[in-house]
């Protein structure tokens, strides 16, 4: 006679199912929180501005279903304190009131996509000790002003994050890891999602012309603010990665100039041993702790070199696209003037 199964808790059920829980695969956003995300971004551009992100976590879809905006931070430690309760207050206010009041990650706007730095790393981590799955949402005011909606959805990759905690990118950690630049950040498919009575009643407001002013603003002709930015940043970017080489190199110039120390001691002591062999001497060992040439140097971090390369490959994407798209339009403009 077969025997039934043994009874297993719902608490051991939840944990197995949050042991086995499947990868991320898309985010899920409600079209109001995609407004409300543009609405507050563009309000205060060219300033940076954040905001809370509110939904559920479903398997692999990661559902955003509520968004609210942060207060203007300052460096003053009391301002930094009121913006805590006032997010500690407003997610007890949407609780009382039945809305979505779980915390799935942040948003924040950008700056011709420079977002990639330390800072955002850091809230990444501080949100991954309470958070199991979490994601940030950057939107790009600026280049959405050039016909595109530049929204995407970013996390950081489980290797990386082994890596920053424990503190290790030197040389020897990342070669171990096989991790590179293009493997901090993981961007995560969005998907727009509308109820049945929202998608009606856009329907109800479409205009009877095909055509609308967005349409229009992709025939611009002219890029060269966009572009101009573009450049300066990617300039800057080459100045900050190339004062990252000469840290490396100059630590690899010091290690090699301390091993020439550390043999030129060594080969003294031996000879100062065998000196001491042949007189019927003890001899003397041949590493010194306290002797400075045995003291290891600090190898430099290649965090921020990543970033940064993260950064030049970001700016030369953008120039690239939109390069592309003006020959394209220059093209169209010629080919209607014949």
């Amino acid at each position: 006679m077969a025997t039934a199964a043994p009874s297993r808790s719902f608490l051991q059920v939840a944990a197995t199912e949050e042991a086995v829980a499947p990868p991320l695969r898309v985010v899920q956003i409600e079209g109001l929180v995609v407004l409300k995300i543009i609405k507050h971004c563009t309000e205060f551009s060219p300033a940076l501005v954040t905001g809370q992100l509110l939904g559920l976590d479903v398997g692999s879809v990661l559902e955003v279903t509520n968004c609210f905006p942060f207060p203007m931070r300052e460096e003053d430690e009391e301002i930094e304190a009121d913006g805590a309760n006032y997010q500690l207050e407003m997610m007890r206010c949407l609780r009382e009131v039945n809305v979505d009041n779980n915390t799935v990650g942040w948003y924040q706007s950008t700056l011709l996509g420079s977002f990639q730095t330390v800072e955002l790393i850091e809230t990444f981590m501080n949100y991954q000790e309470n958070i199991r799955r979490c994601v940030c949402i950057i939107y790009d005011p600026s280049k959405s002003n050039q016909g595109v909606l530049a929204l995407k959805a970013l996390k950081l990759s489980d290797s990386f994050m082994e890596l920053y905690r424990n503190n290790d990118f030197n040389g020897e950690k990342l070669r171990e890891k096989n991790l590179t630049w293009v493997d901090i950040f993981e961007e995560i498919p969005i998907k727009v999602s509308n109820s049945a009575l929202v998608s009606a009643f856009m329907t109800e407001l479409e205009p009877d012309s095909p055509v609308t002013q967005s349409d229009y603003d992709r025939l611009q002709l002219s890029t060269n603010p966009f572009m101009e930015r573009n450049m300066e940043f990617l300039i800057e970017c080459m100045d900050d990665l190339s004062m990252e080489q000469q840290k490396v190199q100059f630590y690899y110039r010091n290690l090699s100039r301390q091993q020439a120390q550390q043999q030129t001691w060594l080969q003294k002591r031996r000879s100062e041993n065998m000196a001491r062999k042949a007189a019927g001497e003890e001899p003397l060992p041949e590493e010194d702790p306290s002797n400075p040439i045995f003291k290891p140097l600090p190898e430099p971090s290649r965090l921020d070199s990543f970033l940064i390369t993260n950064q030049v490959s970001n700016y030369c994407n953008q120039i690239n696209s939109v390069a592309g798209q003006s020959f394209s339009r220059l093209y169209l403009m010629k080919a209607l003037h014949e």
